[in-house]
């Protein structure tokens, strides 16, 4: 296999059959590819294959938000593509990241994660717009990586280019995504013409992974020496695998490239869009059609029931509803989809055959349906959630709730904690932080502007116990976190407890000189439970993103700064729908899904602090430092025993 990336004995190292790494003068050094990523190193010419201090390596690679080698980002194909744009890039310069061992060259992932993405050669080769697209599509992929999204920017920015090419876009995908944009702008022949074109691709993707599905299989858990199946086991195995792979068919035709979740209900979506837009061109015959096609997958819908009977009350008179059908299409593909499930559970019970159901197309998701009213048109899931529980504190005074704040489960409170304990936990602050703590040491994880830092509980009441802070002041800390966390959880109603799963004090300061023209945030638009996408109108709840987080809660310490505005906005990252100013003793809390992204403008001007805490319903993720926390303060509390007294090494406790 490795003769197909490169000319044979040029592969100097290669797993699953594919070059990872190869080495010869004057081509590529470093070669990381096939769902992995884009990186190339160039050599000299001079000496093949061995280097010097003096001589000198160049990479371009593209911003990895994690060890390589372990995220998928880009095809092979895709990853040639982009080689041809580097092969010819000059003056290399040298590389402290990679280190030469018998012959290879070995790039650390730490070394490549550092790296950033440079447009400057491109620009002397002509060749931005091609980086671009490369970049955009690693984005795609991608969408929480911060630098890739600010240099996509800068680029629309100075090129006045607005649209760029996603080089793994699947047709069928970006057609249902132009329809859905051309329905939320009213523009609703366009969002039909893209919808159907959508569908149409749909269909033909769906054929050809049904074929694709027939070749040979690889079984799960298989282990070749061990198998001992006789020959009708083997069959069995075989066609329940092909059984298997068409089955989950609808999940690969519903997830993007780069993805790994689907979109939820994905098809019945296309058919929910366009009764609705056929109704507002006054094609009713097609609205009753395709609103029918949607009842398959959805019977019990209220709305299009009731959609349905509108459009047939319209029809009356001109065309019997009765002969408007649901489509074809849609009908073989449930049923075919139904059968195979049947067949699938039928053979995991008989046979002993491990099977789990993947996503179906008829799972229950709010579309955009109503012929009186209009819906939400995002995919996603809206949790049925409550609010407006009591506060616990006489204090503490409520000022927005979630329709104040245009969104859902949101909810604005002053007067937390008072200005004194602000003075004092400030005090704490500038005692205790370290520079790019919580960061993984980056002093400037979201924007070179500003100078980030922070600690945690534990940190404190540590530095507490060692007299570097006042033990009372770094005990404070920790009770201002317990009340948050009881009064977000009495607020929203939750009828379960909520834990910490992370709990910092954070610090961010303007850099001096820094601050003419910014364009930039003090922290990108993001969700905290997910990978917000704006331009796929999707927030994806996988990793690397938190997902077992639940809400989240800012308590604001100081106002005594420029900028710093906290906000909200719609699902396209752009649009502002709330604007917080930040003060001592304000706590805005919130939801951590992809119905509240949300985003901190610039610091221009001072230090902005604040205690940030996320919380989770599930005991599993508690926060390990919060518990430690916990037995310290419970030791603490026991017949009001200083550290001194109670016959125990600090350090080790913590």
């Amino acid at each position: 296999m490795c003769s197909s990336c490169f000319p044979a004995g040029l592969c100097s190292h290669s797993a699953g059959g594919v070059c990872l790494l190869c080495a010869c003068a004057g081509e590529l050094l470093c070669h990381v590819s096939w769902m992995s990523l884009s990186l190339l190193a160039l050599v000299p010419q001079e000496q093949p294959c061995s280097m010097t201090g003096s001589q000198e390596l160049q990479l371009f690679p593209f911003h990895l938000p994690g060890a390589f080698l372990s995220i998928q980002l880009f095809s092979l194909a895709s990853a040639f593509r982009f080689s041809l744009i580097i092969l010819s890039f000059p003056n290399p310069v040298v590389s402290k990241g990679c280190q030469r061992m018998q012959h290879k060259l070995l790039c650390s992932p730490s070394y490549i994660t550092r790296l950033t993405w440079s447009f400057s050669p491109l620009l002397q080769l002509n060749k931005l717009e091609e980086a671009a697209n490369a970049a955009h599509t690693f984005f795609m992929a991608n969408p929480e990586h911060m630098e890739i999204q600010q240099d996509l920017e800068n680029y629309k920015t100075t090129s006045g280019k607005v649209s760029l090419i996603d080089l793994e876009a699947r047709q069928h995908m970006e057609d249902y995504s132009a329809g859905v944009r051309h329905y939320d702008k009213e523009e609703y022949e366009l969002a039909i013409e893209f919808l159907e074109r959508a569908l149409k691709g749909y269909y033909s993707e769906d054929e050809d992974c049904q074929i694709m599905c027939e070749g040979p299989q690889r079984f799960e858990e298989h282990e070749h020496l061990d198998y001992k199946a006789g020959l009708y086991e083997a069959i069995a195995d075989h066609y329940m695998q092909v059984l298997a792979c068409k089955h989950d068919c609808v999940r690969e035709l519903a997830t993007r490239s780069g993805r790994i979740s689907p979109i939820e209900n994905f098809l019945p979506l296309h058919y929910d869009y366009l009764q609705f837009a056929y109704y507002r061109v006054g094609d009713y015959v097609k609205a009753l059609e395709c609103a029918k096609s949607y009842l398959l997958f959805h019977p019990d819908d209220e709305d299009v029931l009731e959609n349905a009977g509108y459009y047939e009350g319209l029809l009356e008179g001109t065309v019997d509803p009765a002969t408007i059908k649901p489509r074809k299409e849609a009908k073989t593909l449930l049923r075919r989809h139904k059968l195979e499930s049947h067949l699938l559970q039928v053979a995991a019970a008989g046979l002993g055959y491990a099977y789990t159901e993947p996503v179906t197309p008829a799972v229950p998701c709010p579309g955009p349906s109503g012929a009186h009213s209009s819906r939400n048109s995002s995919p996603l899931m809206v949790l049925c959630l409550s609010s407006g529980g009591p506060l616990l504190y006489s204090d503490v005074k409520f000022v927005y709730n979630s329709q104040q704040l245009n969104g859902t489960q949101r909810v604005l409170l002053d007067n937390v904690i008072s200005e004194e304990q602000c003075r004092e936990l400030h005090r704490v602050a500038s005692g205790i932080m370290l520079a790019g703590d919580g960061y993984r040491g980056k002093t400037s994880p979201h924007t070179p502007n500003e100078r980030f830092e922070g600690a945690t509980v534990l940190k404190a009441l540590k530095y507490g116990y060692e007299g570097r802070v006042p033990l009372k002041s770094a005990r404070l800390f920790y009770d201002i976190s317990e009340k948050a966390r009881r009064i977000v959880q009495s607020y929203f109603l939750l009828n379960s407890t909520l834990y910490f799963s992370y709990t910092h004090l954070v610090c961010r300061t303007a850099l001096s000189g820094q601050q003419e023209r910014r364009n930039d945030l003090s922290h990108p638009i993001h969700a905290d439970n997910c990978l917000l996408d704006p331009e796929a109108n999707e927030c994806w709840k996988e990793p690397p993103a938190y997902t077992f987080r639940d809400y989240s809660a800012l308590l604001y310490m100081n106002a005594d700064f420029e900028g710093g505005e906290f906000i909200f906005t719609e699902m396209d990252a752009k649009t502002v729908t709330a604007s917080i100013k930040p003060k001592c003793g304000r706590m805005i809390s919130f939801s951590s899904g992809g119905e509240n992204p949300h985003g901190v403008k610039a610091v221009t001007k001072g230090q902005r602090c604040a205690v940030a805490l996320w919380f989770t319903l599930d005991p599993l993720y508690r926060e390990l430092e919060g518990i430690q926390a916990d037995e310290v303060i419970a030791m603490l509390d026991q017949e009001h025993l200083g550290p001194s007294e109670m016959n125990i090494n600090p350090k080790d406790e913590l």
